[in-house]
């Protein structure tokens, strides 16, 4: 019995990881060390093409809770509403650590923020896995920013 449990438990972890992602960058993505690098400075509005997102006042109830259900899908495996680290970081401030245009670039974009972004990358020796590129469209990818904004309490 104890046998089997050992077993489940270790097929679980290697499916929850193998979901979220890998800490191994691929062959043709550089490593992190771009970090060190002398005046590797972050953008406030990452690599990508949104640099001008306009938020929404008050809250977009529609885009909140598709925003929710895409949360539930795609990011709760590896995030939590909380400040809490799961596999990635929680979500909770992050509309106040980061701008909206990061935001949307990162979810986007994930790949070229994580190659050539300093925060990004700075999330990556944090976490220790390369967040996977979710290809979520514009219309989802600002609905989950509506969410993110909700869960941090705006209005």
């Amino acid at each position: 019995m104890k046998g089997k449990s050992i077993i489940i438990l270790a097929l679980t972890g290697t499916v929850l990881f193998a979901g979220c992602g890998s800490s191994q960058p691929s062959a043709e993505s550089p490593t992190n060390a771009r970090l060190n690098e002398p005046g590797a400075t972050a953008d406030p509005k990452g690599k990508g093409k949104y640099t001008d997102v306009v938020l929404t006042h008050p809250l977009n109830d529609s885009m909140v809770h598709d925003g929710s259900n895409t949360f539930n899908v795609k990011c709760a495996p590896c995030h939590k509403l909380t400040e809490e680290k799961l596999v990635g970081p929680g979500w909770k401030g992050v509309t106040d650590r980061r701008t909206p245009e990061w935001i949307m670039n990162f979810v986007t974009n994930t790949d070229e923020m994580i190659d050539k972004d300093p925060a990004a990358q700075e999330l990556l020796d944090k976490c220790m896995v390369r967040m996977p590129n979710q290809h979520l469209n514009d219309e989802a990818a600002r609905s989950v920013l509506e969410f993110m904004r909700s869960n941090d309490g705006k209005k």
